[in-house]
């Protein structure tokens, strides 16, 4: 028997357990079937003994309040003894590694925290990035061959079976096709998905508890936050959405000298394998070998930065998994790099309605303009409509004014997002799901831009960017194309205004409305229907103006 909880996948129950009608009632106060629930509890214990036996207590020592987690996980847990003999920052990484995805995407984002995290810490959390523990050979090759449906070698002239690279979801071997083209194919873990559902699910309650229990908790909209990551990594795990990203992030930069995208070869592509060009870069991380190369080091980060913010608001499709592991610089380019995206499983996009905001808030930041700041808040509905804007002036004023005029070396957007969120708390903000992803890219591409470029002035390049992005948006031309895109719907509609203004009129009426009400609604759809009727010639003329001018 099946049963659905919530959010959590459906699970089927062990036939000799005859309680398919049993439920328990959380102290979070929803109904929630037992198996999952048990499901659940192992999952944390697994996290405790795993935390346990990597001794990862001991890096809590600078936490005041972590005294008793810290005792929790001194206590004696089998195979601790395996841990004996490793740095603590090797423990950690095997911690990680051992717990599965969602903890080595999280291991992967604070390798590039070296302002946040110690070095030798972050350096073993680096090889989480293409250097996780791999599955044996054989196994990804009866995979491949499986997905494929016909042996390898009608197929590919030879595949390796040791892989390249391995990462949290999937890993990589080398092949060359029949026709002698490089490529490599990437296939997914085998028993990954088991392991992502139960993490979710786990954080799906965790989310219902903190919503229900903590004071604030709706503010941080967890459950919201956790629905669109659970979205994110079920698409990480079908590997023809991965292939459909980075068709779709090659057409966007296909006439740009700034990013180069590996082709894929849809013919060898299924959910759990992708076949795709083997390039042969630089990893972005290797800064001595970069330089040995000639590459330009400060122009290849202000090009990061710049393909950052063109993903962001030209495109918006940003590739939302930008730690080192993934980004390879080209050898051929040095006084103007490329960069080589690899990895656009995950991907982030913004509505107009933040794209546009964002864009704002931003601008007015690089300006320091704080009350134009606190007023893009008010608008957008980020913080409630009676927040006193003078007050918000001044918290943010306090907490962006000592960042400016430093070198991104100096600057830590992980302490600035952390203060920003700490001080809207007083004015009940709410986080906004749409935008942790970008936060959480805007946190790699700071890692990358200090470990490249220290002395980098992240405004200086952002600016002109955000500038010159909003004169585009603002000029004439670009409203007049935007008109002539939805000219032709507005035309096609113009003819059912009239059946609109007669079923305003029945809805009117069934609503028993007062007849000066109902009198008012139809002068003013009548005034629309007018101005419409008026507006179609220029438009259609304006319309016309434009194509001749473009041709």
């Amino acid at each position: 028997m099946e049963l659905q909880c919530g959010s959590v996948s459906k699970h089927r129950l062990p036939s000799r357990l005859n309680f398919a009608e049993f439920r328990l009632f959380r102290y979070v106060g929803r109904p929630v079937c037992f198996w999952p629930a048990m499901q659940q509890y192992r999952r944390l214990f697994t996290i405790y003994r795993t935390a346990a036996k990597y001794r990862l207590g001991e890096l809590l020592t600078d936490l005041p309040r972590a005294g008793w987690l810290r005792v929790l996980l001194a206590l004696p847990v089998a195979g601790a003894a395996s841990a004996e003999g490793h740095c603590r920052g090797e423990r950690l990484r095997l911690a990680l590694q051992e717990l599965g995805p969602i903890f080595i995407k999280f291991g992967q984002l604070l390798s590039t925290r070296r302002d946040v995290v110690p070095v030798d810490i972050a350096d073993e959390l680096a090889l989480l990035q293409d250097r996780v523990a791999p599955f044996p050979g054989s196994e990804a090759l009866r995979l491949m061959e499986k997905a494929l449906g016909q042996p390898l070698a009608q197929l590919f002239r030879q595949v390796s079976s040791e892989p390249l690279a391995s990462a949290s979801v999937a890993q990589v071997h080398t092949a060359e096709l029949l026709d002698g083209s490089d490529v490599v194919i990437k296939v997914v873990r085998p028993g990954i998905d088991r392991i992502i559902a139960d993490d979710v699910a786990l954080l799906h309650t965790l989310a219902r508890l903190v919503d229900a229990r903590i004071p604030g908790g709706k503010r941080l909209r967890l459950r919201e936050v956790v629905r669109d990551y659970e979205h994110v990594i079920s698409d990480e795990l079908n590997l023809l959405s991965e292939a459909a990203n980075t068709s779709q992030l090659a057409r966007n930069f296909r006439h740009s000298p700034l990013l180069y995208v590996p082709k894929v070869y849809w013919d060898f592509c299924r959910p759990n394998v992708l076949v795709m060009e083997r390039i042969y870069g630089i990893p972005v991380s290797q800064v001595d070998e970069l330089r040995a190369c000639g590459i330009n080091i400060r122009r290849l980060a202000e090009t990061g930065v710049q393909i950052f913010f063109t993903q962001v608001f030209e495109h918006s499709f940003f590739h939302a998994d930008m730690h080192p592991g993934n980004v390879f610089v080209s050898r051929e380019h040095q006084e103007n790099p490329q960069y080589i995206a690899l990895d656009c499983a995950i991907i982030g996009s913004l509505s107009k309605a933040d794209q546009q905001y964002l864009a704002k808030n931003l601008l007015a930041i690089f300006k320091q303009d704080y009350r134009r700041v606190a007023e893009l808040h008010v608008e957008s509905g980020w913080v409630p409509p009676d927040t006193p804007v003078h007050a918000f002036e001044a918290t943010m004023r306090t907490v962006c004014e000592p960042i400016f005029q430093k070198p991104i070396g100096e600057i830590s957007f992980g302490q600035l997002l952390l203060q920003l969120f700490r001080t809207a708390a007083r004015f009940n903000m709410e986080v906004q799901p749409s935008l942790v992803l970008l936060q959480k890219t805007l946190l790699n591409v700071e890692g990358l831009g200090k470990q490249l470029y220290p002395e980098l002035d992240l405004w200086q390049t952002a600016l002109p960017f955000l500038e010159k992005w909003q004169q585009q948006r603002l000029s004439p031309l670009n409203n007049l194309k935007i008109l002539g895109e939805k000219l032709p719907a507005w035309i096609e509609q113009a003819p059912e205004v009239p059946e609109m203004v007669w079923q305003a009129l029945q809805k009117a009426g069934s609503d028993d409305r007062p007849l000066a009400a109902l009198q008012a609604r139809v002068a003013v759809l009548e005034a629309r229907q007018r101005r419409w009727h008026n507006l179609v010639p220029w438009l259609a003329a304006a319309l016309a103006a434009l194509l001749l001018w473009l041709h």
